[in-house]
């Protein structure tokens, strides 16, 4: 037996025993979602004409409650969308009404980028909504990865199957390829400009290409500034603070 443990304190030592893929999906989640956030960020819709860039400030708790205020381009500036658990809600400034997005409209594009309503609600924690397997290992841009597959606990869940490259350094998604019921890819998103804020790695640039939608080349979201575990009022996520 003690022959045993000196074997298995030496593969570990070699970094030979590898994690479970529940292990590095926690280590996944807690860089990318784990606490409270405030974000600025641009987002470029890269169309068939040309590109344009929509600056944006976000709050968010936890997974289920996010508040997101549309800075530039004056066209735009004044736009707010409100998460609350499975509620999103969007303000309008043109016609200053109220908007709950919600059943079939939460299909339609962000502002016509490869962005869906779906794809903001589902924000959160990959353990809630997948169970994982490791499939083997890859390299990706000349980084190792585990190559993990993620099949949803629910029918509910926007994409049923996700297979993700984790970068075996950071822990976190160098890619991420998203699949609909029907086994087909729906979309595929990269993460790069891997940046250590705190004691945690972030992405500071996500591109997101949906698959089906030839007509331009994808969208860019670049992290300006981001604060973790930041102090944000109660007050912050509520409907009242739409119009303000």
């Amino acid at each position: 037996m003690r022959y045993f443990w000196v074997a298995v304190l030496f593969l570990m030592s070699c970094g030979l025993i590898a994690e479970t893929a529940d292990e590095i999906l926690k280590m996944v989640d807690d860089n990318m979602y784990n606490g409270s956030q405030i974000v600025e960020a641009r987002m470029v819709i890269n169309g068939r004409r040309g590109s344009r860039e929509i600056g944006t400030r976000s709050w968010s708790v936890g997974t289920e409650d996010s508040f997101t205020e549309y800075l530039s381009p004056p066209r735009e500036a004044g736009t707010k969308m409100l998460k609350l658990g499975d509620d999103l809600w969007i303000y309008d400034k043109n016609s200053d009404r109220i908007i709950q997005i919600s059943g079939h409209l939460l299909r339609q594009s962000v502002n016509g980028s490869d962005l869906s309503y779906e794809d903001f609600m589902e924000e959160s924690n990959f353990r809630d909504r997948y169970t994982a397997e490791i499939t083997g290992e890859e390299e990706y841009n000349g980084r190792n990865c585990q190559v993990l597959l993620l099949t949803a606990k629910s029918s509910d869940v926007t994409y049923q199957q996700l297979k993700l490259w984790i970068d075996q350094e950071y822990w976190l998604p160098l890619q991420e390829e998203l699949y609909g019921s029907s086994g087909t890819v729906l979309k595929r998103v990269t993460l790069s400009d891997m940046r250590q804020v705190k004691e945690r790695w972030y992405p500071f640039h996500i591109h997101y290409k949906d698959v089906l939608n030839t007509s331009g080349n994808g969208t860019d979201v670049i992290i300006d500034k981001i604060e973790f575990d930041a102090d944000i009022p109660a007050s912050r996520m509520s409907k009242a603070q739409l119009r303000k």
